[in-house]
């Protein structure tokens, strides 16, 4: 009896390039980067600006696909699949949390986490239970029906956060999810986001420019200029 295969990586870039523009106008936002994610990690991307993590980002949620080379999600390779089938896996793969929190203002709490189930077709009474479940794993379970106005900025990330994982995806992304926050609040949410991935096993991939945040991660790439500088992991930092 043979053993079965290995499962591939989460993600996978292999000599992936991004260009903007041609000629001389040509900008390489990406420059032949190669890594690989396991399912499980907590990844934090940095790099100046125009340094390329951005588009990273985007190319690993599905956004934007390669100029040229390969980027595989769970195996499959995405770059090359069409729009609506690349769509199908931000929906039901993927959950993103932004900056902005990007929360409807006249809505609550549990409306706003709703809404990807709404999406996905899920009946009223389900997805309410879904909604609820997630704001409790986010320490919210009784602000549910707060708008947006009432609630702080960090209740507000936290929502936004409940928003990304109430379709349990296999990969949480994280665009300076601390960005409009201050000090305290930003370690609070980041706490929350370490529990998700440390605690409950999900993974994260998180675009930051703040050291102190990065830090939360287990491992840091650094693009400079559209490559991959480095790739340390935190316990390496440390020795």
């Amino acid at each position: 009896m043979t053993d079965a295969a290995p499962s591939p990586p989460l993600i996978q870039f292999r000599s992936v390039s991004k260009v903007y523009g041609t000629g001389t106008a040509a900008v390489h936002a990406l420059n032949n980067v190669d890594f690989t994610i396991e399912t499980g990690e907590f990844v934090a991307i940095m790099g100046p600006s125009g340094s390329g993590k951005s588009t990273a980002m985007n190319v690993i949620g599905c956004l934007d696909t390669p100029t040229s080379g390969d980027y595989l999600f769970k195996g499959i390779e995405v770059g090359r699949l069409p729009h609506d089938q690349r769509a199908l896996i931000r929906r039901h793969m993927l959950g993103f949390v932004f900056q902005g929190f990007n929360l409807l203002a006249r809505t609550t709490a549990l409306e706003n986490v709703e809404l990807p189930l709404i999406y996905r077709g899920m009946p009223a009474t389900e997805r309410q239970k879904f909604a609820a479940r997630a704001l409790e794993r986010v320490g919210l379970s009784g602000r549910g029906h707060h708008t947006s106005n009432e609630l702080s900025g960090g209740q507000q990330q936290r929502v936004a956060i409940a928003r990304a994982i109430v379709t349990e995806p296999d990969l949480l992304l994280a665009d300076e999810p601390t960005g409009n926050l201050d000090t305290r609040t930003s370690h609070e949410i980041m706490q929350l986001i370490t529990s998700l991935n440390r605690d409950q096993g999900m993974t994260v991939v998180m675009v930051t420019h703040e050291t102190d945040i990065a830090a939360y991660a287990r491992r840091i790439l650094r693009f400079v200029d559209g490559k991959l500088e480095s790739d340390i992991r935190n316990e390496d930092r440390a020795a």
